[in-house]
């Protein structure tokens, strides 16, 4: 058996399967399910503070919600799987028991090209930077596959050990719908034949480095392919963020959301169309 810590300090990430059972993926996927229908209702991208439905259109006119942020702010299930114990255990051993989430997604891939997203690292994100420090040791991505995630629906690729260089300078000005070019790694003197594909079954969990340098094809699957990413912090070294865990105990979120990654919490936390 392999040593997910190990694992992740070495090549940048780790895969730590059957996580969540078959049982538990099936009530993930349906609520999943319907968070899509709510943003297919809404017909176009819909803030309410830090819930958000990015959507937009299928070549046919009908909308596509390619993705929603803090969903969990009004779904329990999805609420209770960021908070599950079994995060703290694969957490704990990198970034501590006291934990803030500045990151919970679904994302929803359509089977056409729309969904490539081109070379890049997290890190890019993490904005503004002086409220992330220590960015390499303290935050870790993760997310739970609600589907096959593979080359066939468009899955993940790594560069195993890209973390180690630090902040690259890779093209990253419009990753999304871009598809992964190999000019671009060797640009930043990374080898195209080092790259590995994601393969995770339902239920598997997988955890990244924002430094780990990512990207993910086309889904030529005849389905939507989901994914629940989740992405945590050590509470010291952020000053955004939901808390996660209190010395290890699970912290439910507050009547007044945190602030997140909208800049406009404060001024336009009201319901509207974006």
């Amino acid at each position: 058996m392999t040593n997910p810590v190990a694992e992740y300090r070495e090549r940048g990430y780790a895969i730590v399967r059957g996580v969540f059972s078959s049982d538990e993926v099936a009530v993930i996927g349906t609520a999943m399910d319907a968070v899509y229908a709510k943003g297919v209702a809404y017909g176009r991208s819909f803030r309410h503070g830090n819930l958000f439905y990015a959507v937009r259109q299928r070549p046919d006119g009908s909308p596509h919600v390619a993705m929603a942020q803090w969903p969990s702010y009004q779904d329990a299930v999805l609420d209770a799987v960021r908070l599950d114990r079994r995060w703290l255990g694969l957490l704990e051993p990198l970034i501590g028991r006291d934990v803030k989430q500045i990151i919970n997604q679904l994302h929803w891939k359509l089977p056409d090209r729309s969904g490539d997203f081109a070379w890049h690292q997290d890190a890019k994100s993490r904005r503004p930077a002086e409220a992330y420090r220590n960015l390499a040791s303290s935050y870790v991505q993760t997310a739970v596959a609600i589907d096959p995630h593979h080359p066939g629906s468009g899955g993940m690729r790594f560069l195993p050990g890209s973390h180690k260089g630090g902040m690259l300078q890779l093209d990253t000005a419009a990753s999304l719908g871009r598809s992964p070019e190999d000019a671009a790694l060797e640009r930043v003197a990374l080898s195209p034949g080092d790259v590995v594909d994601l393969i995770l079954d339902p239920g598997d969990v997988a955890l990244w480095s924002p430094y780990l340098v990512h990207a993910s094809g086309t889904n030529s699957a005849d389905h939507l392919r989901r994914l629940y990413i989740n992405g945590y912090v050590r509470a010291e070294d952020c000053d955004r963020g939901e808390w996660t865990f209190r010395d290890g105990a699970p912290v439910p979120l507050g009547p007044e959301p945190a602030l997140v990654h909208y800049e406009q919490l404060r001024e336009r936390p009201e319901p509207h169309f974006v």
